[in-house]
């Protein structure tokens, strides 16, 4: 004798919301591949990126509708809704931790370790192309208090070397920190004895750009190292810039005792 068994009816909502949540995802890396591969403005490629996490939200309302029909009905779909579910959390995981981490930094995007002459950028037809044409704005004295409040590791380096020596221990750490070297000029022992060093570093995602200057300034017994890091994308930089010179301050400290 055959059993006729009859299959509930599929939530339309849980259907839905997989899909919206597999083409949210399909959206963010569009929007990665045009900052990366194309090397978009930054303004296309966040709206991409914003459409993505609209999309991720929409999934997630619609697996909760979803959950209530379930609940109620005994529809099928649940583990649609959950897959839904879960990419939309992948998804929107990595904004909202920035978020939460951006709270209480300070809205700013420069930092420097000197307040009175932040490092010059270079104007060499090198360091031009590098910025695509673009030049750091001036520094803002607005942001010395926010920085010294945020940041106040961020200070001046002094090692006990030789310019010509700290310059070449400076190229050295930037190229091993992975920071692209735009330009560069060596101590100028006839005028100063000041070197110049620029170099590019970018956000681990999207690969937004971060313009470095590193200056060797020659004291009486020591030499001194200064930084300044500059983000092109937004009027925060979610600490990004600090960063930057933690990193490059440890490299050296680490280079200082090798033997």
């Amino acid at each position: 004798m055959r059993r006729l068994i009859v299959e509930e009816p599929l939530s339309r909502a849980a259907v839905w919301s997989r899909r919206t949540a597999i083409f949210a995802l399909a959206t963010a890396a569009v929007s990665v591949g045009l900052a990366r591969l194309a090397n978009l403005d930054a303004g296309p490629v966040l709206t991409v990126f914003a459409a993505a996490l609209t999309l991720a939200f929409l999934a997630l309302l619609l697996a909760g509708s979803a959950g209530v029909v379930i609940w109620r009905t005994g529809r099928r779909g649940a583990g649609q809704a959950a897959l839904g579910c879960f990419l939309s959390f992948a998804l929107l995981a990595y904004p909202a931790y920035l978020a939460a981490r951006a709270l209480p930094l300070p809205m700013i995007a420069d930092v420097t370790t000197d307040f009175e002459t932040p490092p010059a950028f270079m104007i060499s037809a090198k360091a031009r192309e590098a910025r695509a044409g673009q030049t750091p704005p001036a520094w803002n004295p607005a942001d010395e208090a926010p920085q010294r409040e945020s940041y106040p590791k961020v200070q001046p380096i002094f090692v006990d070397l030789e310019p010509a020596q700290a310059y070449q221990l400076a190229l050295r750490v930037t190229k091993d920190l992975g920071w692209k070297l735009v330009d560069s000029n060596p101590p100028n022992l006839r005028v100063d004895g000041v070197a110049q060093i620029e170099a590019l570093a970018r956000s681990p995602v999207f690969g937004f750009a971060y313009d470095i200057a590193i200056r060797v300034r020659p004291l009486a017994s020591q030499t001194r190292l200064d930084l300044r890091s500059v983000s092109r994308v937004g009027r925060q930089d979610f600490g990004a810039n600090a960063r930057h010179f933690d990193r490059f301050a440890a490299a050296v400290q680490a280079a200082l005792q090798e033997p």
